[in-house]
């Protein structure tokens, strides 16, 4: 079985958030990248399990320039066989799922995290499988496979839904299907001589430009109440929290 799993470099959790360019682009200045959580923890670490358990190849690819090098190697220590890297600047979702859907046309399971931590678009699966017309299943909380076939579970409103869906397809991982891996110092060695392709970005329309991002309204300071004081409290939730 060939898997492919799409990875994307976000910002840290705690980075900080300003923008330039008169707030049409994020300010990398100091900002320390990692890869996406949902594309390492659960997608990445469950493509190997699944290789580790039914033979087979883990390929990761990545949107982006040479900085995006450095978590393209951990994914290779974390136990990926090998990585593709469109040199290309990922400008929107749908070019980026232009570029990987090119080269996931061979696999039989192409794996995304549900989102990335810094846009939250839940996109690019999506847009992968409709360019590659295979279907799609977003938010999977279990993956098992049998021969060709895919038990996959996710969370729906009211309980859980499974659907069996034979290969090749198209899934987005979310908490709960893989734990997360630390690389190892094997790992870690190994990474450096497994290929990393790098190749041009395809021909693709960009048909979405940034007219402005803002930051949400600083947070109010806590205020204290003394718990005998209802009257009060009740009077600020209505007032100032606005949730009775």
């Amino acid at each position: 079985m060939k898997i492919l799993v799409c990875i994307s470099k976000t910002p840290e959790t705690t980075a900080k958030i300003a923008f330039k360019d008169g707030n049409t682009a994020y300010d990398e200045n100091g900002v320390n990248f990692i890869m996406n959580p949902y594309d390492e923890w659960y997608a990445l670490v469950r493509a190997v399990e699944l290789k580790e358990t039914n033979s087979g190849t883990v390929t990761v690819i990545n949107v982006g320039g040479t900085a995006n090098d450095v978590v393209i190697r951990k994914a290779l220590a974390i136990g990926a066989d090998d990585a593709i890297r469109v040199d290309a600047e990922p400008n929107s979702s749908m070019f980026v799922a232009k570029q990987i859907a090119e080269h996931a046309k061979d696999y039989d399971l192409v794996l995304t995290g549900k989102e990335t931590i810094d846009y939250n678009g839940s996109e690019v699966g999506a847009m992968i499988a409709e360019y590659l017309d295979v279907p799609f299943v977003s938010y999977a909380t279990t993956l098992e496979m049998n021969g060709n076939t895919a038990t996959i579970t996710r969370e729906v409103e009211g309980g859980n839904e499974v659907s069996e869906i034979a290969t090749p397809l198209v899934i987005s991982a979310a908490k709960g299907l893989a734990e997360q891996r630390i690389p190892n110092m094997r790992g870690i060695m190994m990474a450096k001589r497994k290929p990393l392709n790098i190749v041009p970005a395809v021909e693709a329309d960009n048909l979405t430009t940034v007219a402005t991002f803002t930051l949400p309204p600083a947070k109010t300071e806590v205020k204290m109440i003394d718990p005998e004081n209802m009257e009060e409290l009740v009077r600020l939730l209505q007032e100032e929290a606005k949730v009775l």
